[in-house]
């Protein structure tokens, strides 16, 4: 498999190879210095070798990757500058996806999907409260009672509070405080979407895998723009997006090339508070993950937001420039410097704040899995449009996509809302006819002949007793109590006419 040009200067080219991308990589360096840029040219060159990608588009800039490129004189200055042969402006297939069904095809989930773990994160719960939830999920499993979207878990959390005496000694305690605090987290999550992406059909991974009749792999690109308002809904989703690909999908070992490339952009927010449970799962999909034949590329300002151990997973390097006007910034340098295999000509860590817009420093894995010393080169320019796709141009790209009017229409099976809400119906129906022959045969009781029609006596003590206990027929309570006064009553009055 020939090596992706991916960088170069006047004397050197900083190549991929195949074999090595999925090892995993990290895209670094302060705002305006061209990591979109060199998101967009890494995503060519996968689809270049049939190589499916999915990445997440914060700014919509990169929606153009769909456009034929030209007419950017940076960009054709660029080509000169780096005497690119068989440069050609063209477009790449690309599917748009949008969790709010706008900007493109609705991504779907289910809760039972999501899981626990991740819901949990997803609702900024505690411990406890995460304790609790995980007990609501095994409930609803456990009676066979699907968790699909949010009306869902609201009714089967309403239903184990209620309940919580019944599945203390199997489940634990389950507080009416932590069940108010999920379902306050649940309309909380409404607002800003969860409603949406809890549904039906939910997303089959194999669409984000799809190459088109010239053997080009798809760019699948997530509108994040308006999904980044609420954060820890956009770090959650790409979570459970990178989860499932390493459930689901077989083991291959190493291969030739990856079966997909999945870019993390705005990383940090991936690790924001994560609690450590989190972490250690996301460190363990990370690890684990490449034996799928997914390589994983984290995207951010700054490399101390990856943690440690996720950071030494990460072989292919590309780093923008950063600045040094903090101490944390000047810890930054160091930090990135001493990731890099040292090269005598360079001293990195000054060269980090000096790089311009669309230089980096590149180290890439060698065909032995080693780090090739850094490189100050760079970034290839892209072949397609450098900016966003307009609304007709996006539109188009969607009516001729291979999911088109797949994942547009919802369905709404049976599941923990519609058993609960039948049970309900159906317990309610049988108090009400229960109620009802209550009523009908306390109604039956002719009490005039109790007392004697030629009794002219008006308020004797045995009358006033029996109307006294007639008007509490209005409760449950008091209709239970009217039966075993009056019975009584009867059977005496019936005793002495004998």
């Amino acid at each position: 498999m020939q090596a992706m040009l991916i960088a170069k200067n006047q004397t050197t080219e900083s190549v991929m190879l195949p074999r090595m991308a999925n090892r995993h990589g990290l895209i670094a360096g302060a705002t305006g210095t061209g990591k979109t840029v060199t998101l967009q040219s890494l995503a060519e060159q996968f689809s270049r070798i049939g190589v499916p990608v999915f990445m997440a588009d914060v700014k919509g800039d990169l929606s153009g990757m769909s456009q034929v490129g030209g007419g950017n004189a940076k960009v054709e200055a660029r080509v000169q500058q780096l005497s690119l042969t068989g440069y050609a402006n063209k477009a790449y297939p690309v599917m748009f996806w949008d969790m709010f069904g706008e900007k493109g095809h609705p991504v779907h989930t289910t809760l039972s999907e999501m899981g626990p773990l991740l819901l949990s994160r997803m609702l900024n719960l505690n411990e406890v409260q995460s304790g609790v939830l995980n007990a609501i999920f095994k409930i609803a499993d456990d009676n066979g009672m699907l968790l699909l979207d949010l009306k869902d878990l609201r009714a089967m959390a309403q239903h184990c509070a209620e309940n919580a005496a019944t599945y203390q000694s199997q489940y634990g305690n389950i507080s009416a405080a932590s069940v108010g605090a999920i379902q306050r987290g649940l309309l909380q999550l409404e607002t800003e979407g969860g409603d949406v992406l809890f549904a039906e059909p939910a997303l089959n991974l194999e669409d984000l895998m799809q190459t088109d009749a010239k053997g080009l792999g798809f760019i699948n690109i997530l509108a994040a723009d308006k999904l980044l308002n609420s954060p820890r809904v956009y770090a959650t989703l790409l979570l459970w997006l990178l989860s499932e690909l390493f459930e689901k999908l077989p083991e291959v070992g190493d291969v030739d090339q990856p079966k997909l490339v999945f870019f993390f952009d705005e990383a940090h927010l991936l690790f924001n508070d994560a609690p450590q449970i989190l972490l250690q799962k996301i460190e363990q999909v990370v690890r684990l993950v490449r034996s799928k034949g997914v390589g994983v590329y984290f995207v951010s300002q700054n490399p101390l937001d990856i943690p440690d151990v996720v950071l030494g997973q990460l072989g292919n390097r590309v780093q923008h420039a950063l600045r040094a006007f903090t101490p944390r910034d000047q810890k930054a340098v160091q930090v990135a410097a001493q990731t890099f295999r040292a090269n005598p000509s360079l001293d990195v860590a000054t060269v980090i704040t000096e790089l311009g817009v669309g230089e980096a420093l590149v180290s890439f894995l060698d065909e032995k899995g080693a780090p090739t010393p850094v490189e100050r080169v760079f970034i290839c320019p892209p072949e397609s449009r450098v900016g966003p796709a307009n609304e007709a141009e996006r539109k188009q790209v969607m009516v001729n996509s291979l999911v088109a009017g797949v994942y547009e229409h919802t369905v709404d099976r049976e599941s923990a809302y519609e058993i609960l809400k039948k049970r309900a119906a159906e317990v309610a129906s049988a108090e009400q006819t229960a109620t009802e022959q209550t009523q009908a045969g306390a109604s039956g009781f002719d009490l005039g002949g109790i007392f004697g029609g030629g009794d002219s006596r008006s308020d004797s003590v045995l009358e006033s007793a029996a109307k006294s206990a007639a008007r509490a027929i209005g409760s449950q309570l008091g209709k239970a109590i009217v039966r075993g006064v009056l019975g009584s009553i009867l059977g005496g009055v019936s005793n002495k006419r004998r």
